[in-house]
């Protein structure tokens, strides 16, 4: 795809991203073809469930160019600007810290040769050395505005330690570098030092590393302010379902009034033959009512979108962006031409039956300008697939062989198979097509293929 990725995320989830411009518009459509065998449908996983328990939609704002050198240095002191921008350009200022150092930590754990790791590491700590210095230059004097101050610097101190000691766990061993090893070693126990200095973390939170953890989970999300965008979730549907469930249940109740009074009509006497027949009649009405109600629900339903997702900027609470979704389960006839062409290349023996659901992702951002040093927003969406396992069979087996004449046999897993065909469509109605495979067994996804559109499986 042109801006969109399709990856794994965790053990049983999946995630899907892209960026939209100011002003922009883009449609996503996931079509999810499940096989039979796993037991999934509307009666075993409703659509809503699934939306609220399985997906979750993030929008912030992005720069795939962000790397430590090029940090913005719009974080300005107390003095330098006004109070109320503090905290934001704070924000700003440490979560590109973060992502940037993300990204870079990331492409030299890439490095294995060890003349090209160490020397990119030692210049990743400098960089990120000077940064932190810059931060803790501007320490605001003003105590209602030293808390931003001392949870942003407390988060980026830890973050930095922990970034670093990763690299190092997985960087390449070799001794002739043990000089640059103690240079990024120390740079850890500095920062470790530095907390304990300012007295930051109690001891008992040192002591839980759960606790510890968790609590930087918490700053990360305080520095987040202003920069990721706040979600407001709205059912479009509610109160049309509420007609459909009255209007249902006044035709039934009046043609249960009519048997009724019919009923009443042909006994002149109360009876035990009377207390019967209106037993029944009640009895009836509650069995059907349900029924009657979700089958004309759901043809009502079908088509429309089920959500909205309003993105806002959680500073001056403007919306950003609108996300419209939809999500239902479909037959194979509502299947577009291009996306049911996909399906079919594959190869006969992997033509099994299959329950397709269908996700649609509509997203328009409203912002006409992004905060400076940002030119996109990113809008990522998570797919967890434990739902779709949860009915599996434990799939381990066992596969005979001969060894000359010795009987030899290995454990084997069972493995699932589900098809996923991802369209996307720009504000120019220019539309980018990709069939994925994902392989998965009941404790993780093993592999995720894009497939060529001339390639079977």
């Amino acid at each position: 795809m042109n801006n969109t990725t399709f990856i794994q995320d965790e053990n049983l989830s999946i995630k899907v991203s892209y960026q939209l411009l100011p002003s922009d518009h883009q449609r996503l459509d996931l079509y999810f073809s499940l096989p039979v065998e796993m037991g999934i449908g509307p009666k075993t996983l409703a659509e809503e469930h699934y939306f609220h328990s399985g997906i979750q939609s993030h929008s912030a704002y992005y720069s795939d160019q962000l790397h430590l050198p090029l940090v913005r240095s719009r974080f300005i002191s107390q003095q330098k600007g006004e109070q109320s921008d503090y905290r934001l350009n704070l924000n700003l200022f440490s979560y590109q810290i973060r992502i940037a150092l993300d990204t870079d930590i990331k492409q030299t754990i890439k490095l294995k040769d060890s003349e090209e790791f160490y020397p990119q590491a030692i210049v990743l700590a400098e960089q990120i050395s000077g940064l932190l210095k810059k931060l803790r230059r501007y320490t605001p004097p003003d105590q209602k505005l030293k808390p931003f101050f001392e949870n942003a610097d407390n988060y980026l101190s830890w973050q930095v330690e922990q970034s670093f000691l990763k690299l190092l766990s997985r960087g390449p061993k070799n001794s002739d570098f043990t000089t640059e090893r103690n240079f990024l070693i120390d740079l850890c126990r500095g920062e470790n030092k530095y907390r304990e200095e300012n007295q930051y973390n109690s001891q008992v939170t040192l002591e839980d590393p759960n606790r510890i953890t968790n609590k930087m989970r918490l700053l990360q999300r305080l520095i987040e302010y202003g920069v990721v965008f706040q979600k407001e979730v709205k059912n479009l549907n509610s109160n049309l379902k509420r007609v459909v469930r009255g209007t249902v249940t006044a035709i039934i109740m009046a043609f249960v009034m009519v048997l009724v009074l019919n009923a009443r009509a042909n006994f002149t006497e109360v009876t035990i033959a009377l207390v019967g027949m209106l037993g029944i009649i009640y009895g009836l009405r509650e069995i059907f009512k349900d029924d009657i109600t979700r089958i004309i629900w759901r043809s009502i339903q079908k088509g429309l979108p089920k959500w909205k997702n309003i993105y806002s900027n959680s500073a001056d609470k403007s919306r950003v962006a609108t996300q419209t979704i939809w999500l239902e389960y479909i037959r194979n006839k509502d299947l577009p031409q291009q996306v049911d062409k996909l399906f079919q290349t594959r190869r006969q023996q992997n033509k099994q039956a299959a329950q397709l659901l269908h996700f649609r992702s509509d997203t328009k951002v409203n912002a006409k300008s992004f905060l400076p040093g940002y030119d996109e927003i990113q809008q990522r969406i998570y797919f967890n697939l434990t739902p779709f396992i949860r009915f599996l069979r434990k799939g381990e087996g066992r596969l005979y062989s001969l060894d000359n004449s010795k009987v030899t046999k290995q454990a084997v897993e069972r493995r699932y198979q589900i098809n996923v065909v991802l369209m996307q469509t720009d504000k120019q109605y220019q539309q980018q097509i990709q069939r994925f495979k994902i392989t998965l067994n009941r404790s993780n996804i093993i592999n995720i293929e894009a497939m060529k559109t001339d390639d079977d499986d």
